[in-house]
């Protein structure tokens, strides 16, 4: 199991109860550390460890803004590529009624059963049914559309479905790779993550050197750090987390053209 996959075992409010504890506890110790070295060394007040500090806050605030921006990116890709997707099979749909029967009914249906599919679930192995069928389904409608190419090549309309159907095609190989495979970078993430912890227990070690300390600033520093952090977690995350894709635009697409969403069958 890769760092990313036990990352999405965890629920993202536990992702943040873990970091603030682990958090606390460094920068607890890193305090007591910088007390008893103080203690031996009391010329180590006058030392850089204070600017050698706030380059390392610096440094985190680059990552973390470097992390922020590729979810964020990864985030407004998949929420493009629904709509995206959703365009293309209405209109594949719409141009399906111009193709001869009995084509055109069967296209049709091939669709209305398509389109629940294509609805996100943070189910993984759900997902990955759902998957399995569209891609069987994509066959068959390319199936069909072979065999009419064949026996009208000249057909214009018949060109026009074949090309929304290839661009449906597409999107859904562009909806599975950027959900399951295009997130941000592990080694970023380690890095945000154990570059956090060190930070905060230096912070820590720095106040302990100085024997001044405000324990309310160092659990604010930890909360909104943890927060942004847990963010930069939950936008990456395509399945489970608070901020999710929206999948209005199936819905809608499905009113219009009367599938029924799996699990709300009438009954």
């Amino acid at each position: 199991m890769t760092f990313q996959q036990f990352i999405d075992t965890i629920p993202i409010l536990g992702i943040f109860a873990a970091f603030a504890i682990v958090a606390l506890a460094v920068s607890e110790a890193g305090y007591r550390i910088g007390v008893w070295w103080q203690a031996r060394t009391p010329e180590e007040t006058a030392g850089p460890t204070g600017m050698i500090v706030g380059s390392l806050l610096a440094l985190m605030a680059f990552l973390l803004a470097v992390s922020m921006g590729m979810a964020t990116d990864r985030f407004d890709t998949r929420r493009a590529l629904v709509l995206a997707e959703a365009n293309a099979v209405g209109t594949a749909y719409l141009r399906a009624g111009y193709l001869p029967e009995p084509a055109s009914g069967q296209t049709r249906a091939l669709f209305r059963e398509y389109l629940p599919l294509r609805i996100a679930t943070d189910d993984l192995v759900e997902l990955q049914v759902r998957v399995a069928r569209s891609t069987e389904i994509q066959a068959e409608l390319w199936t069909i559309a072979r065999d009419l190419a064949r026996a009208t090549p000249d057909s214009v309309v018949l060109g026009l479905y074949i090309e929304s159907l290839n661009e449906v095609i597409d999107l859904h190989e562009e909806r599975v790779i950027s959900s399951l495979y295009a997130r941000v970078p592990e080694s970023l993430l380690v890095l945000l993550l154990f570059g956090s912890i060190l930070t905060l227990a230096m912070v820590g070690y720095n106040a302990g050197l100085s024997r001044r300390r405000s324990p309310l600033t160092a659990v604010v520093l930890i909360v909104v750090l943890g927060s942004v952090i847990t963010l930069v977690f939950d936008l990456d995350r395509p399945r489970g987390g608070f901020l999710k894709v929206s999948q209005q635009p199936f819905l809608d697409l499905l009113d219009q053209v009367g599938a029924v969403p799996p699990g709300n069958d009438p009954d």
